[in-house]
C-alpha cells in the first residue's frame, strides 16, 4: 500500500504544490509570500508527527507479531491447553496483548489522525492572510479581484494535495516501518553455494568428517567439539549420546543446513562448501525428528523425494519403511487424503511415511535423524532389517537415543557433550565406552525389569 500511494501520490503532489507557489509568484511576488512562510510551516508539522510515530507503528507490529504467535501456538497446542486446563489463562493472555496492542494503536492513531486537521488549520489560516493582505493590495488598485481569486485558488489547490499527502505520510510511515523488518530478513547472508558436482568414487568415504567443531551464532559454547570420523559407501552409521549431546548437530552438517566453524565436512571426498547445494542435497535423504506431512494426498507427499517417481517406486519405498499396510487400509490408496501437519495419522504413522519419502528419492546417503521414535521395537527392527537389504545400499546414518536402534549398525559414534567419546562396534564399546555402556545397560535392565 504504502508503494502504490508513494506511486500515485508523492511523484506528483510536491510538482502541484511548488507549482502552485511559483505560479502565485507570477501573479503577485508579494502575496505569494505567504506560500513561501506556509509550506514550511506544513513541512514541519508533517515532519514532526512522521518522527513520533514511527517508531511507535514499529513497536505497534512487534506487539501484533507477539499476538499473532501466541495464536498461532494456541492453535496448534490446543489440546495441550484442554488438557492442563489452561484455556482461561490463555485466553486472559491473549485478551491482555489484544488489549495492549489496541492501546497502542489508538494512541499512534490520534497522532497520526493530527496531521488532516493541523495541515487544513494551517492552509485556511494561510488563506484568511491571503485573502486580506489581497483585500487591501485591491484597494490600494495593486490587484485585481480576478488576481487575488487566482492566488486563492492556487492555494485551494495545495489545500488538496496535502490533504492527500497527509494521508500519504500516515501510510507511508507505517509501510516503513514493515519495511524496515523485512529489511532484517532481506539483510541475512545468502546461503554459499559452490559449483562442484557431487560424485562418489570407489574407495571414497562417502563422508568424512576431518576435527569438525560446530558453534551456534550467540551460543555460549561449541555445539559439536573435534569430531573426526568417515563412513564408507554402503555402511550404517549408528549415533547416540543423551539429550543435547549433539546428535542432530552432526547429521545436518552434511547435507550444509549450517557449515562448520572448524574442520571440514567431506561428501565423496570434496567439502561441502565446494559443492552445489541443489545437488548435495539431491543426493541426501532427510528424515528430521519432528515428522513433517503436507496438506494433499499420500502420492503428493512421497513426491516431495522424487516428482517423477512411477507407482512402482512408490509401493516400494513404502514397504521398505514398514508403511505399506498405512496405504492398503485407505480405500484411495496411495490418493488418500493427508490433513495439513498430517493431523489424520499417528506419530508412528508418519514417521514412515516420512521416512518412504526419503527412500523416494533414491539418494546415496541416508539420514535418519530420531525418526523411529514412535516405532515399536519390532516395526523398527524389521525397518532396520529393510534398509539393510536395499540395492544398492546408501550410506546410512541411524541417529538414535535407543540402543536397540543402533546396536547392529557397522559402527557407532557414541556422543557426550559435542564430543565423540567412542566410535566403533557394539561389542567394543560395550567393553571400552563407560557412556555407551551406562546407555545400553539402562535401557536394557529396565526392559529386563518390564
Amino acid at each position: 500500500t504504502g508503494i502504490n500511494l508513494t506511486l500515485r501520490l508523492l511523484l506528483r503532489s510536491p510538482f502541484v504544490v511548488f507549482g502552485a507557489m511559483i505560479m502565485a509568484f507570477t501573479v503577485d511576488a508579494r502575496s505569494a509570500l505567504v506560500f513561501v512562510c506556509v509550506i514550511p510551516l506544513l513541512f514541519l508539522a508533517v515532519m514532526g508527527i512522521m518522527i513520533i510515530s514511527a517508531p511507535l507503528y514499529r513497536k505497534a507490529q512487534e506487539r501484533l507479531d507477539r499476538l499473532t504467535a501466541a495464536t498461532r501456538e494456541n492453535l496448534s497446542g490446543v489440546r495441550v491447553i484442554r488438557a492442563f486446563g489452561r484455556e482461561e489463562q490463555e485466553v486472559a493472555d491473549f485478551r491482555d496483548k489484544n488489549e495492549r496492542l489496541t492501546a497502542l494503536n489508538r494512541f499512534v492513531g490520534r497522532i497520526s489522525a493530527l496531521t488532516n486537521p493541523l495541515t487544513v488549520c494551517l492552509v485556511n489560516l494561510a488563506t484568511v492572510i491571503l485573502i486580506h493582505t489581497g483585500a487591501v493590495r485591491v484597494d490600494a488598485g495593486l490587484l485585481s479581484q480576478g488576481q487575488v481569486v487566482a492566488l486563492y485558488n492556487y492555494m485551494a489547490q495545495i489545500l488538496v494535495e496535502l490533504v492527500k499527502m497527509a494521508n500519504l505520510i500516515i501510510n507511508v510511515t507505517r509501510a516503513v516501518a514493515c519495511a524496515n523488518r523485512l529489511e532484517g530478513v532481506f539483510a541475512l547472508p545468502d546461503e554459499e553455494n559452490g559449483e562442484q558436482k557431487v560424485a562418489f568414487p570407489a574407495g571414497v568415504p562417502a563422508v568424512s568428517f576431518r576435527d569438525v567443531s560446530l558453534t551456534y551464532r550467540d551460543a555460549g559454547g561449541e555445539a559439536l567439539s573435534h569430531i573426526t570420523f568417515d563412513a564408507m559407501p554402503g555402511e550404517t552409521i549408528g549415533i547416540i549420546g543423551g539429550t543435547g549431546s549433539g546428535k542432530s548437530s552432526l547429521v545436518q552438517l552434511i547435507p550444509a543446513f549450517y557449515e562448520a566453524t572448524e574442520g571440514q565436512v567431506l561428501v565423496g571426498g570434496a567439502d561441502v562448501r565446494t559443492l552445489s547445494k541443489r545437488e548435495l542435497r539431491q543426493a541426501v535423504g532427510y528424515v528430521p525428528q519432528r515428522s513433517v506431512l503436507f496438506r494433499g494426498t499420500i502420492r503428493d507427499n512421497l513426491c516431495w523425494g522424487n516428482p517423477d517417481a512411477g507407482e512402482e517406486d512408490l509401493h516400494k519405498a513404502l514397504a521398505c519403511a514398514q508403511a505399506q499396510e498405512i496405504v492398503a487400509a485407505r480405500p484411495e490408496g496411495l490418493d488418500a487424503e493427508v490433513e495439513q501437519q498430517g493431523r489424520n495419522f499417528s506419530g508412528g504413522q508418519k514417521q514412515r511415511l516420512c521416512i518412504a519419502r526419503a527412500l523416494v528419492r533414491g539418494a546415496d546417503i541416508l539420514i535418519l535423524d530420531d525418526s523411529a521414535s514412535a516405532l515399536d521395537y519390532a516395526t523398527d527392527a524389521a525397518l532396520r532389517k529393510s534398509l539393510a537389504a536395499l540395492s544398492p545400499k546408501p550410506t546410512v546414518f541411524v541417529v538414535s537415543q535407543r540402543a536397540a536402534s543402533v546396536m547392529h549398525a557397522d559402527r557407532i559414534i557414541v556422543l557426550e557433550d559435542g564430543r565423540a567419546v567412542g566410535i566403533g562396534t557394539h561389542e567394543t564399546l560395550l567393553s571400552e565406552c563407560p557412556v555407551y555402556r551406562e546407555i545400553y545397560e539402562s535401557q536394557f535392565k529396565k526392559e529386563a525389569t518390564a
